[in-house]
C-alpha cells in the first residue's frame, strides 16, 4: 500500500484524507497539534496521526518523507519550499495547492534530476480555475480561434440560506489570510492597456458583476493577472483579469478598514486596551462617541452602512482586546474569528465565473464557464472540498502512474487537467459552459 504524508491538519485537510483513504492509500497526517490530526482521521481507514512542527522537527520531516511515496503540504505557503527540498532529497513526489513561488520555481532542475513532480496550484483558486480555463483555451486554439478577452473571478462565500450577517462573509479559511489578501497590489490588462493598482487602493477598485441565477457580486482584481498571459499562452488577448468575488458592501467596508489602519501588521503592545480605545487612537480622537469619530475620519455619515458593519463587528465596544495580541491586524482577526463562523447546519459556497471573447476566422463568440458549488450541511465545506479534492485526485493519479511529469508544474496541461476535471465531475464539482454567437 502506497503511503502519503499530509503535512497540516487545517480547514481543508479532511476531504484530502478521506478521498485517499477511500482509494486505498495509507495517509500519515502530521500536525503541530496531534489532537487535530486525530479528529481528522476518525472514520478513515489506513490512516495515522503524528505530532509534527515543520519549523522545528527537521529530523522527523526527513524520516516521514523517506517512508512516503508522496508528500502533500497543506501548511502555510511559507513552509512549502522547505518540505519540497526534503522531498527532492528522498525522491518523493510533492503536491500543494498554493501559488508557485520564485523559490519553488528554482527547484525545477533539481526535481527533474530526482525524477519527481512538484505539483503546485492544484486547489480551487488557484487550481480548478486554471484547469477549467485551459480546457476552453486549448479547445479554442485547436479550432483556430483567438482569445480576445479573458476574465475570471472566484469567491468563497456563505450560501444564500446562510448569508445572515452584514458583511455577507464567513470564514472558510484563516481570517489573517483573508485580510492580508486585501493588502496585495494588483496588475492586469484591460482593452490593451496595463493597469496597476496599489494594495492601499484595492478595495476602491471593484466592479459590480452579475452571475446568472446568483445575482450581483462585487469583483476586485487579484494580484498579478499579467503573468497569466504567458502561463495560459494567450499572447493575443487584449484583456486578462483574474479577481475575487465578495457580496455587496464588502469592498467599501474593507476600504475604510484599511484606511483606518486596522490592517497594520507592526508588532506593538495592545495590553489592557479596548477596541473602542484602539479606534480612538486610530482616529486621533478623545471623543467618547467613538462611532461619530470614526465616521468623521472615514468621511461618511454616522448612519452609513459601513459604520453599521464596524459596529456589528464590535470595534466600538469597550471590550478588552485579548491579552497577548501583538498587532492591530490580529486584534481585528479576533473579532472576525468571533463573529464570522459558520453555525452548525450552515453552508458555504464557491462561485467561479470565466468569460471569454473568442474570434474565429468566420465568427465571434462569447463563452462562459461557471461553477456554483455548495458545502454539505453538517459535513465538509465547499471550500475544503474544492481545494482538497483536486490535489487528492492528482496525488492518486501520480502514484498510479497516470501522471508521469517531472519538475515544477501547475495543472495547465491536458495530461493533468483532463483527468482531474473528469473525476471532479463524478464528485458533483462541475463547470457549466455556455456559448453565445456575437
Amino acid at each position: 500500500m502506497k503511503k502519503i504524508l499530509c503535512l497540516g491538519a487545517g480547514l481543508v485537510a479532511r476531504p484530502y484524507i478521506q478521498y485517499l483513504s477511500d482509494n486505498d492509500f495509507h495517509v500519515i497526517v502530521a500536525s503541530r497539534t496531534k489532537s487535530k490530526a486525530d479528529r481528522l482521521i476518525e472514520g478513515c481507514n489506513n490512516t495515522e496521526a503524528v505530532a509534527f512542527n515543520i519549523a522545528e522537527d527537521d529530523e522527523l520531516l526527513e524520516e516521514l518523507t523517506k517512508k512516503a511515496d508522496l508528500v502533500c503540504s497543506l501548511l502555510p505557503y511559507t513552509y512549502h519550499v522547505k518540505a519540497a527540498k526534503v522531498a527532492i532529497k528522498h525522491k518523493t513526489h510533492f503536491c500543494t495547492t498554493s501559488y508557485i513561488s520564485d523559490e519553488m520555481k528554482a527547484l525545477e532542475s533539481e526535481a527533474k534530476n530526482a525524477g519527481i513532480l512538484l505539483l503546485n496550484e492544484c486547489g480551487v483558486d488557484p487550481g480548478i480555475d486554471h484547469m477549467s480555463a485551459m480546457k476552453i483555451i486549448d479547445e479554442v486554439h485547436n479550432n483556430k480561434g483567438k482569445i480576445e478577452s479573458f476574465t475570471s473571478f472566484t469567491g468563497g462565500l456563505p450560501a444564500p440560506d446562510s448569508n445572515n450577517n452584514p458583511y455577507g462573509y464567513k470564514l472558510s479559511w484563516s481570517p489573517r489570510g483573508v485580510l492580508l489578501a486585501g493588502r496585495n497590489d494588483a496588475q492586469f490588462l484591460r482593452d490593451g492597456k496595463e493597469v496597476k493598482i496599489l494594495g492601499s487602493d484595492l478595495f476602491s477598485n471593484y466592479e459590480l458583476m452579475e452571475i446568472p441565477g446568483m445575482g450581483t457580486f462585487e469583483g476586485y482584481p487579484n494580484r498579478d493577472s499579467l503573468s497569466y498571459i504567458n502561463i495560459y499562452e494567450i499572447s493575443e488577448t487584449k484583456t486578462m483579469l483574474r479577481g475575487t468575488f465578495r457580496n455587496i458592501g464588502w469592498c467599501g467596508t474593507l476600504d475604510k478598514i484599511a484606511d483606518l489602519g486596522l490592517l497594520d501588521i507592526e508588532e506593538r503592545s495592545l495590553e489592557e486596551m479596548t477596541y473602542a480605545d484602539l479606534m480612538r487612537e486610530l482616529t486621533s480622537s478623545s471623543d467618547s462617541d467613538v462611532k461619530t469619530a470614526v465616521a468623521k475620519a472615514c468621511d461618511i455619515e454616522s448612519n452609513d452602512s459601513i459604520i453599521e458593519r464596524l459596529d456589528w463587528l464590535g470595534l466600538f465596544e469597550e471590550k478588552q482586546i485579548p491579552s497577548g495580541t501583538k498587532t492591530i491586524l490580529d486584534a481585528l482577526c479576533n473579532l472576525f474569528e468571533e463573529k464570522m463562523q459558520y453555525a452548525p447546519g450552515e453552508r458555504d459556497m464557491i462561485v467561479m465565473h470565466h468569460e471569454f471573447l473568442v474570434q474565429y476566422p468566420d465568427k465571434k463568440q462569447k463563452i462562459t464557464s461557471t461553477l456554483i458549488d455548495y458545502g454539505i450541511k453538517n459535513g465538509n465545506s465547499s471550500m475544503s472540498r474544492t481545494v482538497a479534492l483536486p490535489v487528492a485526485i492528482a496525488s492518486k493519479l501520480i502514484l498510479n502512474g497516470e501522471i508521469t511529469l517531472t519538475g515544477v508544474h501547475r495543472p495547465i496541461i491536458p495530461e493533468i487537467y483532463e483527468l482531474i476535471l473528469q473525476e471532479l465531475e463524478t464528485l458533483d464539482i462541475k463547470m457549466d459552459e455556455k456559448t453565445f454567437d456575437l
